[in-house]
């Protein structure tokens, strides 16, 4: 709220107001008093050269060491077990000279996408501090200054493409695209309604292609059409998890966002579909001629079918719910009955493949 407002309602110093950050100072200008909550040690000396501090709420004292690594994101690595994808499709996940570099292709796609969670955080400092999860980051919650976080992102940036050209020369090319197209969707495309799904739908699908530029591998059409449709489905589940949450606390839009509440029909629609593509290009890829090569029992694998309509409707059924957390990659990594199901998926796969 801007100080003009609330010296309209409330008069000249009729108020007392609570903030955390310099955008604050004008509005603590015109307070009566004020109450600093978890801001820097910086903003709570401007605060008190402003105005009398009533009450002060101290940030967290965490160790800048540990803040670091939570902003980094740790658990967010789990995505990038999508670059063995290609290895494991092409039945040559045995064979050292590829799987060494796919290795450290993981780790550079690893430090290369938290340094762009890094910079996410920084550009969206402002709205996570409104978030009912998000304000717990390390920016937003105050235990980590911005500058601390672009020098973490500089060297996590440094040591991807360190490890990418150690990978190979294709897959630190693929790694520089997933960057520009990371870089985009921070500062423009996740605000633009639709077009953030498929930013996001393309960076999971960029993992894919990268991981198999490292072993020297093309991923193929059908492998490339599943990730498209199934990771746009993942990405319309995150975004309409958002807004089940916004929902719930009585608001008509996300901050930052391009969506309104009334889209969350539509959003489930066209991420219901999506899935439901992704189950259809597995059917067309079983039906297929190319798969004969790579599966001597080609029948068993339809079992695989029934499995992907069985996950991805139970997704949308969680989100439907308001179960699922903002990120359903890292919830099915987590989710005993979705990791049941992934582990059914490649039994049935390993199960075709075997030359019995």
């Amino acid at each position: 709220m801007s100080p003009k407002t609330l010296v309209e309602r409330y008069g000249e110093g009729g108020f007392v107001y609570a903030g955390n950050d310099v955008s604050d100072l004008d509005v603590w200008r015109r307070a009566d008093a004020a109450i600093v909550v978890n801001s820097t040690k910086r903003v709570a000396e401007r605060a008190a050269a402003t105005t009398t501090i009533e009450k002060h709420f101290a940030a967290a004292t965490a160790s800048p060491a540990i803040a670091a690594l939570r902003a980094l994101r740790p658990h967010q690595w789990v995505k990038n077990l999508l670059v063995f994808l290609t290895l494991l499709a092409s039945h040559r996940f045995l064979e050292l000279p590829l799987l060494v570099p796919t290795v450290i292709a993981f780790f550079a796609f690893g430090l290369c996408a938290s340094s762009v969670y890094v910079l996410n955080d920084l550009v969206d400092i402002q709205n996570d501090r409104v978030h009912p999860r998000k304000r717990n980051r390390p920016f937003a919650a105050g235990s980590l200054s911005p500058v601390a976080g672009i020098v973490v992102s500089l060297g996590c940036l440094v040591g991807a493409f360190a490890l990418g050209l150690a990978a190979s020369a294709a897959f630190a090319a693929w790694l520089g695209v997933y960057l520009v197209v990371a870089l985009l969707y921070t500062f423009l495309l996740k605000r633009k309604i639709l077009v953030d799904a498929l930013a996001l739908s393309a960076l999971y699908t960029l993992r894919v292609v990268a991981g198999g530029a490292a072993a020297g591998l093309w991923p193929g059409f059908w492998l490339l059409a599943l990730s498209l449709f199934l990771f746009l489905s993942l990405a319309f589940v995150k975004r309409y998890s958002e807004l089940e949450v916004i929902l719930r606390r009585g608001r008509q839009s996300a901050n930052g966002r391009d969506y309104l509440i009334s889209d969350l029909p539509l959003i489930e629609t066209l991420g219901i579909v999506s899935g439901f593509a992704a189950v259809i290009v597995m059917a067309l890829y079983i039906n297929g001629e190319s798969i004969e090569r790579l599966y001597p029992h080609q029948a068993i694998v339809w079992l695989t079918v029934p499995i992907l309509l069985y996950w991805i409707s139970r997704m949308w059924v969680k989100a439907h719910r308001g179960e699922m957390h903002d990120d359903p990659v890292v919830f099915a990594m987590t989710d005993r009955l979705s990791l049941l199901t992934m582990a059914a998926f490649l039994s049935v796969m390993l199960v075709a493949g075997l030359p019995w």
